[in-house]
């Protein structure tokens, strides 16, 4: 059974920075593209982050150069750290696995989500 865990939410000012983490269980390494996602209240949810099988990582314009996914350093572990966050960031973040083939991804398992918050 495959099972992803967050990690690290809460809140943090405008400018700041947070690193929030996801744990996958079940998952053959490196056997799914890694990403992350967000829903803000009212509004759909939002592809973020992906990291690729072979290492390859996109974001979208929303959120690149601020935004930085990577792995950890224990299998099947990977981190999205937020870098001068505005209260537009403020959402539910979800880690999630797709299998690579759709762009944007279109996961087939995810995460239970985490709250990040950016207060003015």
């Amino acid at each position: 059974q495959v099972q992803l865990v967050e990690a690290g939410g809460g809140s943090v000012q405008a400018g700041g920075s947070l690193r929030i983490s996801c744990v996958a269980t079940g998952l053959t390494y490196r056997s799914y593209c890694m990403d992350w996602f967000r829903q803000a209240p009212g509004k759909e949810r939002e592809w973020v982050a992906q990291l690729g099988v072979d290492g390859t990582i996109e974001y979208p314009d929303s959120v690149k150069d601020r935004f930085t996914i990577s792995e950890g350093s224990v299998k099947n572990t990977w981190y999205l750290q937020m870098n001068n966050l505005t209260v537009g960031d403020t959402a539910m973040y979800y880690c999630a696995a797709d299998d690579c083939h759709q762009y944007p991804p279109v996961p087939r398992f995810w995460g239970q989500g985490i709250q990040v918050t950016v207060s003015s």
